[in-house]
């Protein structure tokens, strides 16, 4: 089990980009609905980070990220056909070239993956970060 310092690290975590600009807070009620709507719950440092930021993009360190708007999820989801070509695995990003990000709904600690939409398939997911926070802390970290 998770130790509660780190869980409220995770949830007060402010995220920030290098360069760019994240959205302004989603609506509440389209965050709260969206795991049930999805039919899987959502790691809670997303859906933290939904109610604050509304999808947005630019660089993370020397790494671009385009952070989907609620309303876009499961349009985005659908329109790559994910749950055709990845079951299990639930897309919120893109790099904004050839791979989207996103979370691996089949194990249970759900890391973020990263998969090419040009020939998608599950055995193509890298694991990236264990979760949303990692993911921004990797990013930056990766081009110092």
């Amino acid at each position: 089990m998770e130790p509660i310092a780190e869980r409220l690290r995770k949830i007060a975590m402010e995220y920030h980009l290098t360069e760019g600009q994240l959205n302004g807070q989603a609506e509440i009620s389209a965050v709260d609905g969206l795991s049930t709507h999805l039919g899987v719950s959502l790691p809670e440092s997303y859906i933290e980070f939904l109610k604050t930021h509304d999808g947005g993009e630019g660089f993370i360190g020397d790494s671009y990220i385009i952070f989907w708007k609620v309303e876009e999820l499961v349009e985005f989801n659908r329109e790559y056909e994910v749950e055709t070509y990845a079951p299990g695995i639930f897309l919120f990003a893109s790099n904004g070239g050839g791979e989207g990000y996103g979370f691996d709904t089949l194990d249970a600690a759900m890391p973020v993956v990263r998969i090419p939409f040009i020939g998608m398939n599950r055995q193509y997911a890298i694991s990236v970060a264990s979760d949303l926070p990692d993911l921004f802390a990797r990013l930056a970290d990766q081009n110092e």
